[in-house]
Parts: C-alpha cells; sequence; structure tokens
C-alpha cells in the first residue's frame, strides 16, 4: 500500500487512483481553496459522475470560504467575518444564519477548553508571521502583551433570532480558520453523499472525512510523525463513517535559537502553544474534530484528553511536548502502532 499524499499530519493511506475490481476504482480531484489543498476522492465505478460530484463539492467549499474568510479580497465581497471585525466595538452586524451557527459551536468550543479555543485569536493575525510573508523575526513582547489583552472568546456576543454578531471591543478581531475547514469537510460530505455515493473520503489541509469503504477494504489513514520526514508515521489505522483532524508544530513554523515557533497560539499567552508536538482526533464529524485539534494542542495531554472524552465518540492520540505518545483507552485494539516518534527541535 502506497503512501500518495501527506498534509499537515494525516497520512491518507489509501489514495492512490488506479482499478481495484471489477465494479470500482479510486478517482481522485484536488482544488486550491481555502488556503490549502482540498482533496476529494470516491470509489466509484462511474468516473463522470464522480466528476460532476467533484465540481459540486468544490463549488460547496469555495461559497463557505467566501462567506467565512477573515481576508479581504480583492473584487470579491466582504465576507460576514471581515464585516464583523471592521464593526468590532461599534455596532453588530447582521450575517448568515451558517455564520451564527459556526460562531455559536465556536463559542461553546471555547467555553468546554476554557479558552484553549478562541477564535478571537485572529487580533494577533500580521504580528506573528508563518505565512508567505514569514520572515523568522519575533515580534516585540509588549505588541504580543497589548494585542493578547483583545482576546477573549467572552466578548463575542451572539443574536441567534437576530442573525447578528458584535465583537463588544475596538480591536478585536475574529476568524474561523480553526474550525471552518472542519465544517466545509462536513458539507462536502453532504454534497457527495446527496449525489449518490457513499464510498468517499473528503479532505481538507489537516481535516478530513472518511465514508464507507474502497470496495472489499476499509480505508487507511495514518498519523504523521511530527519530526519525522514527510511520509513518515508513526500509527494508523482503517476507519469508516469517521473524521479525523490534525494540529502540528511542524507545518508555517521556524526555528529560532534552538527553539520551534509556529502557528498554533495560546491565547493564554499570545506565544506559540508548548504542550504538544502533534494531536490527531477521531471524530464522528470533521467540524467537532477540527476545534477539537487545536484545543487539546494548547492543553495539553492530560487536560486534552479529558476534554476529548467529554465528547461522544471522540479519541485523539497526543505526541507531547517531551516526545511521549498518549492515546485514548477507546483506541486500545484499533491504532496500530509502527513507529516511535523521531526525536528533535
Amino acid at each position: 500500500m502506497n503512501v500518495a499524499r501527506v498534509v499537515i499530519g494525516i497520512v491518507a493511506l489509501s489514495w492512490a487512483s488506479g482499478a481495484l475490481g471489477d465494479e470500482g476504482r479510486v478517482v481522485s480531484r484536488t482544488y486550491g481553496v481555502m488556503g490549502t489543498e482540498a482533496r476529494f476522492t470516491i470509489y466509484t465505478g462511474d468516473e463522470a459522475k464522480a466528476d460532476r460530484a467533484f465540481g459540486a463539492a468544490y463549488d460547496e467549499i469555495r461559497r463557505i470560504e467566501v462567506l467565512m474568510t477573515d481576508w479581504e479580497r480583492p473584487g470579491e465581497p466582504e465576507s460576514d467575518v471581515v464585516r464583523i471585525n471592521k464593526a468590532a466595538g461599534k455596532k453588530p452586524v447582521r450575517v448568515s444564519p451558517e455564520t451564527v451557527a459556526v460562531i455559536e459551536k465556536s463559542l461553546e468550543m471555547s467555553r468546554r477548553s476554557e479558552g484553549a479555543f478562541d477564535i478571537t485569536y485572529a487580533v494577533m493575525r500580521g504580528l506573528w508571521k508563518f505565512d508567505e510573508e514569514m520572515d523568522r523575526t519575533l515580534p516585540s513582547a509588549a505588541e504580543i502583551a497589548r494585542r493578547r489583552k483583545l482576546i477573549d472568546w467572552r466578548q463575542v456576543a451572539v443574536d441567534k433570532k437576530a442573525n447578528t454578531v458584535l465583537l463588544r471591543k475596538a480591536g478585536m478581531r475574529l476568524g474561523l480558520g480553526g474550525i471552518a475547514k472542519g465544517y466545509a469537510v462536513d458539507r462536502c460530505a453532504a454534497v457527495l453523499r446527496d449525489a449518490g455515493f457513499h464510498d468517499f473520503m473528503v479532505q481538507a489541509g489537516g481535516d478530513l472525512y472518511v465514508s464507507g469503504r474502497k470496495g472489499a477494504a476499509n480505508w487507511m489513514v495514518g498519523v504523521r510523525d511530527p519530526r519525522g520526514g514527510a511520509g513518515a508515521v508513526i500509527a494508523k489505522m482503517a476507519i469508516e463513517n469517521q473524521a479525523f483532524s490534525t494540529a502540528g508544530d511542524y507545518e508555517r513554523s521556524f526555528i529560532l535559537d534552538g527553539r520551534r515557533y509556529h502557528h498554533i497560539i495560546d491565547p493564554k499567552t499570545g506565544y506559540p502553544a508548548t504542550a504538544s508536538r502533534g494531536v490527531t482526533i477521531l471524530a464522528p464529524d470533521a467540524f467537532v474534530a477540527d476545534g477539537l485539534d487545536d484545543a487539546v494542542f494548547i492543553l495539553g495531554p492530560e487536560k486534552g484528553l479529558k476534554l476529548v472524552e467529554s465528547y461522544p465518540g471522540c479519541a485523539a492520540v497526543i505526541v507531547d511536548r517531551d516526545n511521549r505518545v498518549w492515546t485514548s483507552r477507546s483506541l486500545e485494539g484499533k491504532l496500530t502502532r509502527i513507529a516511535a516518534p523521531t526525536d528533535g527541535i
């Protein structure tokens, strides 16, 4: 079985297209969207029908991107999130019921994680530089402290009846990058089901949903070794009708003076979180998995596993700061350990 692709920690061990029997084959398409790659894979005997479904799934994920991005894009209408941020400290903004639902789910995750997951982290945008503008320098401690005071999920006011959202303090900013891809993966899975498919995978960055099987065989996924090469895995698992989501300190990161800095910011400090190296969440849906992975990464293994176990049907594999592996009890007998994680900064 060949490893065909790795994206932010999930290694899908069953991507490769090709004949798998008389009734079907694995067909995949990849699209650039939401600042990452979305990959749709279907086991089918009707490639033309699959192509139409892929197009519909791409249209759906692109719709969600336009609706919920916190980036302003020339030539495109302002998203709900951009409008909320521009009105911070001024007035509530009327948005789509869909955006309200995603924000409400985010705030619930914030409450249950004691603020480890916080969509108002986005006030740090542009201060820490881990995207295309990465320059491997550190922001000033004074500016980190100033902005950190504006991170507070409790200052987000949602009115479900009016479909409005208000950031109570001027200067606040929210971003749904920590949960919207999971929501989008679930929506794309619904599109593929509505098109008549049952056996498929949907992946957007580190968020993955697996439905059904590939003929007589299970889909297989692997958990990436945080300090290993791009295809290195520490464990593998056969899954069906479940979501995986991974948060790791090895993507969008740099090392300076013997310390790794990365994009997962701890809301309580304003600095990159240090409790974990990699976290993989197994959940019934990608929406929950996407929110949990960052929260668990920030909380660390002991508090993180308690949080995961408070969600029905969820489990976790955690590589902590000391390179130790922690695994939910519910994965015993299901997860196959392949190797110990590689050590390193």
